[in-house]
């Protein structure tokens, strides 16, 4: 039995297997996924599903939940019985928990890829962080949680994870210009540029793999595109970084060209400082 958040919630277990549908009942099962192995109190799985006022029924209406989700659980080959499924979601001092083992959550594989990728780090092999960053973003199938509501204990969890995505995506693209791959990556790096448009470290990667291939004046237009965007949105000038990355473009900078791994972050060692 696997359960996937890293998109849609999914379960899987010899095959897709049903899940409920009412929006309530899956943001409840989201939230013991992502607590698994961990008492989720009734008071947190209320605030959850009912975080503007409480209703009279909202006990009631919460054991009816847990109980389709011990059926469908009961659904599931592995598990078999609504006998065995109570062994799984248990409740646990007015509360619940559900018992997932090592490798029952696509959590768990992310952290297992990421392992690699650190010691692929330590080993300054960017070849290999790249390899294990690619194999772990791989994960993702769509936004976190994509087709469940998240309320107010939901939430920082879907946004995190949303996060550790652009930041491993970061990451990568950084081992990547290292390795001398900037024509490749101008595809991924326009599109995470339009889809984050005041991330000052993307666009400078954007910026540089612009200029390695050749084309100076589009890495000059991100510049001023991003400058509009910060000065609109938030009233502040870029970075000294990125205003410093600018200046060299704009000067054809010696410094700017693939002739050493560069800094952790992908961009030459005249911008690591900043």
């Amino acid at each position: 039995m696997k359960f996937t958040v890293l998109g849609p919630l999914t379960l899987h277990d010899d095959g897709p297997r049903v899940i409920p549908s009412a929006p309530k009942t899956r943001s409840l099962l989201a939230l013991l996924v992502l607590n698994a192995d961990t008492p989720v109190s009734q008071d947190m799985c209320m605030d959850e599903l009912w975080p503007d006022e409480v209703p009279p029924s909202a006990v009631q209406s919460l054991h009816t939940r847990v109980l389709h989700l011990r059926q469908a659980l009961a659904a599931a080959p592995s598990v078999g019985s609504l006998r065995a499924a109570k062994q799984v979601l248990v409740t646990h001092n007015r509360g619940y928990m559900l018992r997932l083992g090592e490798g029952a959550l696509d959590l768990h594989d992310l952290e297992h890829r990421l392992r690699g990728a650190r010691q692929a780090e330590l080993a300054g092999d960017d070849r290999k962080v790249s390899f294990a960053l690619r194999a772990a973003l791989d994960l993702w199938r769509g936004p976190v949680l994509g087709d469940t509501p998240a309320g107010p204990r939901l939430q920082p969890h879907v946004t995190s994870l949303e996060e550790r995505r652009v930041t491993l995506l970061e990451k990568c693209t950084a081992a990547e210009l290292r390795l001398g791959l900037h024509h490749e990556l101008l595809p991924e790096l326009r599109s995470l540029t339009v889809r984050h448009p005041m991330h000052e470290n993307l666009h400078a990667q954007y910026m540089l793999a612009l200029y390695r291939s050749g084309r100076a004046a589009q890495a000059l237009a991100v510049y001023r595109a991003l400058r509009d965007e910060l000065v609109e949105q938030v009233g502040i000038e870029p970075s000294e970084r990125l205003r410093t990355l600018h200046g060299a473009i704009l000067a054809q900078s010696p410094e700017l060209a693939l002739r050493d791994p560069g800094g952790i972050d992908g961009l030459p060692p005249l911008l690591t400082a900043g």
